[in-house]
């Protein structure tokens, strides 16, 4: 009974943290960008409400994601998030809160592979991966199998990783969803999945 309450307990932090997280710095920006364009907004009569904040902040949502998705912004981006990288306290900031706004694109990049078990980095050693698919021909070096790109997440940033390419012989499959694989990671281990998550999936 006391692990399933402090399952459920871990299981409500890692949805509620994340969820206020990202609540508390949405109101803020709302607000931020409220206060900055109230003087220019009194100029021509209109009251800077929170609707109208609120609208200028999509605005700027919707301009931002415009923007990075051509080549120059992505450019742009790319240059910021390299200079933010050598700056020690900012980056672990950044990546923290990255992170967290990365967690909605999962189900995409991740929703539908197959959570393993293989030795690693190591034998003797053991880590969960993400299976992505086959490696392509020019990269199956092994001469008596196939090689599977696995993909194994590092913390702090979800989709950060090594890539391995990892014979199938030594992949074992699990019975464990990708957001519950994602779970254990984040947590360290402290999330514990429903029992049986170690045998092997159902067929299909």
């Amino acid at each position: 009974m006391l692990n399933t309450w402090a399952r459920c307990a871990v299981t409500g932090l890692l949805i509620l943290v994340p969820a206020w997280a990202t609540f508390l710095i949405l109101a803020a920006l709302v607000r931020t960008v409220n206060h900055a364009v109230a003087g220019l907004l009194a100029q021509f009569g209109i009251s800077a409400t929170p609707v109208v904040g609120l609208c200028l902040f999509l605005l700027l949502v919707v301009g931002a994601g415009a923007f990075t998705t051509h080549v120059l912004g992505r450019h742009l981006l790319t240059l910021i998030e390299t200079w933010i990288d050598r700056i020690p306290l900012v980056r672990s900031i950044y990546l923290t809160l990255k992170g967290m706004t990365d967690l909605f694109q999962f189900r995409s990049r991740f929703g539908h592979s197959t959570v393993v078990a293989f030795p690693f980095p190591r034998d003797g050693l053991w880590a969960l991966g993400f299976v992505m698919g086959q490696a392509p021909a020019v990269l199956q070096v092994h001469p008596s199998t196939q090689l599977s790109m696995v993909f194994v997440p590092t913390a702090i940033h979800p989709f950060t990783g090594y890539l391995a390419l990892v014979p199938d012989r030594q992949l074992r499959p699990l019975n464990l969803p990708p957001e519950d694989a994602m779970k254990m990671e984040f947590s360290a281990g402290l999330y514990k999945p429903p029992a049986g998550w170690l045998n092997a999936p159902p067929a299909s």
